[in-house]
């Protein structure tokens, strides 16, 4: 992740560039705002730490520029001041600045001040790749999309009853319940390597159709996993990844594509896998009639400790109503 520092000591500058590249960032430097804004404009770095007064464009003016033309891709700035006033810290919020870092300044402070712009960031950067993804899934069937936002929305149910609950506390965690309800909705981006001829077949798939079908899991997974590496954090795509590689796994083993059984299947997987079977069963499908609540509940229930994780069923149960709801909702 690269740095901009635009600062007109050239002491302070290296001493700043020196200190940010030991957290582990790429600095690029500036002398004055006019050279910043040029390679802000050339290498676009995500985060900018610029001086409240520099030659040429001051750094207010070097944020407001930037806001100017800017667009969709957000950058976070940071304005460098001596000045402790409290009109001289709305003046730079008013320009434009995400924050300030006021002279002297210790290595914490400034390490824990990029830390917040890389969230933000990172934020952005996720939601962006998550919506691209979940485009391309539904862009191979109309009916998927309505799907995917049901997904999500029985997924984060669940996930937020077992952390209100203290269930499997040490996997369920805030972030966990964000992570699932954002990566959920990917589950079968794997079928976007699958042909059309087996893909939407309404007839039973042969045996070796069937076989090039449960692939989707593998492709899904490898998708995921490569786009973690152009990532700044990847917990959210990591968990993408082992849903839909595992979200076919069956409690007591005869699951596919690796036949893993019991707490060996990641919990995230689990859950939505009970997500994805209810859906499928109370909803038209080109290949069958929508199923009653009722009917839907029973194979449900039926399939605890044996397609099902028991615990992850009897969440299912006591939010049973609210499921109805969602896929009434979103019908």
């Amino acid at each position: 992740m690269k740095i901009l520092i635009v600062v007109n000591n050239h002491i302070e500058r290296r001493d700043l560039a020196y200190k940010i590249e030991l957290m582990g960032y790429e600095t690029l430097t500036a002398a004055d705002g006019d050279e910043g804004f040029a390679i802000w404009r050339l290498e676009g770095p995500r985060i900018v730490i610029t001086s409240e007064l520099n030659p040429g464009l001051s750094g207010l003016e070097l944020c407001r520029r930037i806001r100017a033309v800017e667009g969709s891709r957000y950058t976070y700035i940071m304005i460098l001041t001596g000045n402790d006033d409290t009109q001289a810290i709305v003046d730079a919020l008013d320009s434009g600045a995400d924050n300030y870092l006021t002279k002297p300044f210790s290595f914490g402070e400034l390490k824990a001040k990029i830390s917040v712009g890389e969230r933000i960031v990172e934020i952005e950067s996720r939601d962006t790749v998550i919506f691209a993804i979940s485009k391309l899934v539904e862009s191979r069937d109309y009916e998927t999309g309505h799907h995917l936002e049901r997904m999500r929305h029985y997924t984060q149910l669940i996930a937020e009853y077992l952390y209100t609950n203290h269930i499997y506390r040490e996997q369920v965690t805030p972030s966990f319940v964000d992570n699932i309800y954002l990566t959920s909705p990917l589950h079968d981006i794997g079928k976007v390597g699958i042909p059309d001829h087996i893909l939407l077949k309404t007839d039973r798939l042969d045996d070796q159709e069937w076989e090039i079908m449960k692939t989707h899991t593998i492709i899904g997974h490898d998708t995921l996993m490569a786009t973690c590496h152009h990532q700044l954090k990847t917990d959210y795509l990591q968990m993408g990844a082992e849903i839909a590689l595992s979200h076919h796994e069956k409690w007591d083993g005869t699951g596919y594509p690796r036949g893993l059984a019991g707490d060996a299947i990641p919990l995230s997987a689990r859950i939505v896998a009970i997500a994805d079977v209810y859906d499928a069963l109370v909803s038209k499908r080109v290949y069958k009639n929508a199923y009653p609540h009722g009917v839907s509940r029973a194979i449900i229930l039926n399939s605890s400790g044996k397609h099902f994780d028991p615990v992850i069923v009897d969440a299912f149960r006591t939010l049973e109503k609210k499921f109805v709801e969602i896929h009434q909702r979103y019908k």
